[in-house]
C-alpha cells in the first residue's frame, strides 16, 4: 500500500473518534476514571498517589494510597502524556494521545493485511475494519487500555515474523508495554517465549538460539517493566503489589469490594462450595463466549473471521494468535470467572483485533470463491461484497453509537455527585472529611473531595470501614443499590450509626456516627 492509503486511513480513523469524543464529556465508567485521575496527580506533580480508594485488597491504611495496586499505570502515564502536551488539564485534554493511537491502529491493521496477503484491496478492507470497530468504537477515545492494546497487538503481529535477531528484543518490549498496561498482559512474555522456541527449533543450532532470542526477549521485557518493579518494591517491599491475588477467592464480583479484604480468602471460596464455583465459571463460559461472537467478532465478521484464519493456519502468526487468544479465555473464564466476564476478556481480548480484522477479508473472498465456482457470480461480486461488508460494519458502528452514547447519554450514573457535594457543604462538611460512594474516584474528579468504595455488607460494614478511615459520610445512589442496603434505602430499617441528611435525584446521603 502507498502511503497516502495509510495516511487516509489515519485521518478517516481520528475523524471517527474525535466525533464520539465530542458525545463524550466524562470517562463514563469507573477504569476509564481511574487511569484520568491517576495522569492527574502524575501531571500535577503528586506522583503515583491517590487520594481515593476504589478497592480494599491490599488493605490500605489511608489516604492518599499508593496508585495502580490493582490496574497497571500505562493508561495513566499516556493522559499524563496528553495533559502535558495539550497543555490542559481536564479530560478533554487527557485523551489527546488516545484518540492519535485510534488513528494508528487502522494504519497498523492495514499493514498487517497487506503483509500476510500483499493485496492492497484486501489490506483496505482490513483497515476499515478497525476504523468501523462496531463495539469497540465508544472505548477507543476514552482514557483506557483498548487503543494501546490494539496497536501493541498491531505491531506484535506485524513484527513477529521479521527474521532478523534485534526484532525478539523488540517483540521483549512491547511484551513489557503490554504488561504495563495491564497485568494479563503478563500473557505476551509467554508467548514470545513460545515464538523464541518454535523459531529456535527450526534452525541448526535450537538450545542455543533459544537461549540468544530467550534472552533478547527478556532484556526487552525488562527495559520497560524493571523501573515499575522498582518502584512496587520501594512502596511495598515486593516487585508485585499486595492484594491482587486475592482475586482468585472471589465467590461473586462484589467481593472485588469487600471490607476487610481478609475475608476474601481460600477458605470463604471453598465454604461457598463447589456448586457456586462451577456455576459462577459456567455463567463466565457463556459472557465469554458471547462476548467472542459479538464484541470481538463483531456479529457479522465472526464467520470470515474463522475461515481466514484456516486460510493462513499454517502460519506461524497464526498459531501464536490462536495459542494466546485460546489461553486468555481459559484464564478469564476459569481463573478469574468475574474479572474476566465483567469486562477484563473485552479489554484484554482487544491485542487480537487487528489480526482478526486482517484475516476476516479472506474469509470473505474465499466464499466469494465458492460462490464463483458455481458461475453464480461475476467478478464484479468480490467488490459488491467487500463493499457490502464495509457497508454493513459502518451501519453496526453508528448503531452503537446512538445506543451506548446518543440515546442514552454516555454512562450518566456519577451524575448525582455535584448534587450529593451541595449536600455536604450545606452541613458545613470540611474539605478532609470522606464519604463513601459507589464510584469514589468519579466523585473525587468532579468535586475534589477524597472518597472510598461502598462495601457489600450492610450497615454494619459502612460504619466499621468509616471507624477504619474516618469516612463522616456515606451516599446510596440509585441503579448501584447492593441487596444488602436496599432495606436501608427504602426506608425499612434504620441506624443509630446513619443520621440521612439529604435527598437529591434517587440518592440518599447520610452522615455517619461509628463507635468510638
Amino acid at each position: 500500500m502507498r502511503v497516502k492509503n495509510y495516511l487516509l486511513l489515519f485521518i478517516l480513523g481520528v475523524t471517527l473518534t474525535v466525533f464520539v469524543a465530542s458525545l463524550q464529556s466524562q470517562p463514563g465508567y469507573l477504569d476509564s476514571d481511574y487511569y484520568f485521575g491517576g495522569g492527574l496527580r502524575l501531571v500535577n506533580g503528586k506522583g503515583f498517589t491517590e487520594p481515593y480508594l476504589w478497592n480494599y485488597l491490599d488493605d490500605p491504611q489511608g489516604l492518599p494510597h499508593p496508585s495502580h495496586t490493582y490496574w497497571y499505570p500505562l493508561s495513566s502515564l499516556l493522559s499524563a502524556l496528553s495533559m502535558f502536551l495539550s497543555g490542559k488539564h481536564t479530560y478533554a485534554g487527557a485523551r489527546l494521545v488516545f484518540i492519535l493511537i485510534s488513528g494508528l491502529v487502522p494504519v497498523v491493521t492495514a499493514a498487517l493485511a497487506f503483509n500476510i496477503t500483499g493485496r492492497t484491496p484486501l489490506a483496505w478492507v482490513s483497515g476499515l475494519l478497525a476504523v468501523f470497530s462496531v463495539y469497540h468504537v465508544p472505548f477507543l477515545s476514552v482514557t483506557d487500555n483498548f487503543g494501546p492494546f490494539m496497536l501493541l497487538g498491531g505491531l506484535y503481529f506485524l513484527f513477529m515474523m521479521r527474521e532478523e535477531k534485534y526484532f525478539l528484543f523488540l517483540l521483549g518490549i512491547l511484551a513489557g508495554l503490554f504488561n504495563l498496561a495491564r497485568s494479563d498482559g503478563l500473557l505476551w512474555l509467554g508467548l514470545t517465549g513460545l515464538l523464541s522456541l518454535w523459531r529456535a527449533r527450526s534452525s541448526k543450532t535450537p538450545m542455543r538460539n533459544f537461549l540468544v532470542f530467550g534472552v533478547l526477549a527478556f532484556a526487552g521485557y525488562l527495559l520497560v517493566m524493571v523501573p515499575w518493579y522498582v518502584r512496587n518494591y520501594s512502596v511495598f517491599g515486593s516487585i508485585m503489589a499486595p492484594g491482587g491475588s486475592r482475586i482468585l477467592w472471589l465467590t461473586n464480583y462484589n467481593d472485588t469490594f469487600a471490607f476487610p479484604a481478609s475475608q476474601v480468602n481460600l477458605k470463604s471460596w471453598l465454604e461457598a462450595g463447589w456448586y457456586a464455583a462451577m456455576k459462577s465459571r459456567l455463567w463466565a463460559l457463556w459472557m465469554n463466549l458471547m462476548n467472542t461472537v459479538g464484541a470481538q467478532g463483531g456479529i457479522l465478521l465472526f464467520p470470515f473471521i474463522l475461515i481466514g484464519l484456516w486460510q493462513v493456519k499454517g502460519q506461524m502468526r497464526t498459531r501464536l494468535a490462536v495459542t494466546g487468544w485460546g489461553m486468555l479465555f481459559f484464564v478469564m473464564t476459569f481463573i478469574f470467572p468475574f474479572a474476566g466476564a465483567r469486562g477484563g476478556f473485552f479489554h484484554a481480548g482487544a491485542a487480537f483485533q487487528p489480526y482478526w480484522w486482517a484475516v476476516a477479508p479472506l474469509g470473505l473472498d474465499r466464499i466469494t470463491d465458492w460462490i464463483r465456482k458455481r458461475d453464480w457470480l461475476d467478478d464484479h461480486a468480490y467488490f459488491v461484497f467487500r463493499g457490502a461488508l464495509i457497508g454493513i460494519c459502518v451501519l453496526l458502528t453508528g448503531t452503537i453509537i446512538w445506543l451506548r452514547i446518543l440515546k442514552t447519554g454516555w454512562q450518566t450514573e456519577s451524575e448525582p455527585y455535584l448534587a450529593i457535594e451541595q449536600i455536604l457543604i450545606a452541613q458545613e462538611a470540611q474539605p478532609q472529611e470522606l464519604i463513601i460512594v459507589r464510584n469514589p474516584v468519579s466523585y473525587y474528579l468532579q468535586t475534589g473531595r477524597s472518597a472510598i468504595v461502598l462495601p457489600p455488607g450492610g450497615a454494619e460494614t459502612i460504619l466499621a470501614l468509616a471507624q477504619r478511615y474516618d469516612a463522616s459520610f456515606f451516599a446510596l445512589e440509585p441503579g448501584g443499590v447492593l441487596d444488602e442496603y436496599q432495606a436501608l434505602f427504602d426506608g425499612l430499617e434504620s441506624n443509630s450509626g446513619l443520621t440521612l441528611i439529604g435527598e437529591i435525584e434517587g440518592a440518599k446521603v447520610y452522615e455517619l456516627h461509628p463507635p468510638q
